[in-house]
């Protein structure tokens, strides 16, 4: 690939827009499957659960959340209004039965009141993350007492291999979290490692490494 599609690709994996940034999306959720379904399975999710999930992409996993146990609701907030819409779109029975909410926020505030979600998750958004320590902040404001947060993320070295990865990401392993979480309250912090076979945003089949980290408040 050139220099130019590469850059177009670290664009729209921090920021997907228009036509091009849906079909990343589409491509994103397929190759982020086994990493999503790993991250929800973390949550335990359980009756009448109140879920936020940062970064939503297009949100065609939501089903995967939902069926996990009855009369679950779930809020997505993401910084792209082409992931809002796309997700609203591929969702509508969902928003229809207000079962779950898309909206727009800055990827620093979550816009809701003190422990309001039992569950968190966030999957392949903390390379982009503004002001991480401020946004873990966040997360920990917002959960509810033994409140879940489960942050999914492809390793440090894993990501220096793919050539689309520039200046835009912040690299993380788990030890880097670590320092960053243990800056806050959170009870626990547990780690899950994982490693699949995917295909890369470049078309390339790839082994990838990744961590779940699981904050307990």
């Amino acid at each position: 690939m050139t220099e130019k599609e590469l850059k177009a690709i670290a664009s729209q994996l921090s920021c997907p827009s228009g036509d091009s940034g849906l079909e990343i999306a589409k491509k994103m959720n397929q190759s982020n499957l086994g990493m999503i379904l790993n991250t929800i399975e973390s949550l335990k999710l359980e009756k009448e659960n109140h879920v936020l999930e940062l970064g939503h992409g297009n949100a065609i996993h939501l089903t995967e959340i939902l069926k996990q146990a009855n009369d679950i609701s779930y809020v997505g907030l993401e910084i792209s209004e082409s992931m809002k819409s796309e997700s609203e779109k591929l969702n509508k029975k969902f928003v229809k039965n207000n079962q779950s909410i898309f909206s727009l926020y800055d990827g620093n505030t979550i816009p809701f009141l003190d422990h309001y979600f039992d569950k968190i998750l966030s999957v392949n958004t903390i390379y982009f993350w503004e002001k991480p320590l401020f946004l873990l902040a966040e997360i920990y404001r917002v959960l509810k007492k033994d409140g879940v947060c489960s942050i999914a993320f492809a390793s440090m070295d894993f990501m220096k291999t793919l050539p689309f990865v520039d200046s835009r990401f912040e690299l993380y392993d788990a030890n880097k979290v670590k320092t960053l979480a243990n800056k806050i309250p959170f009870r626990s912090i547990e780690i899950i490692d994982k490693i699949e076979t995917v295909e890369s945003k470049s078309g390339d089949m790839v082994n990838r490494e990744y961590t779940i980290v699981k904050f307990t408040k």
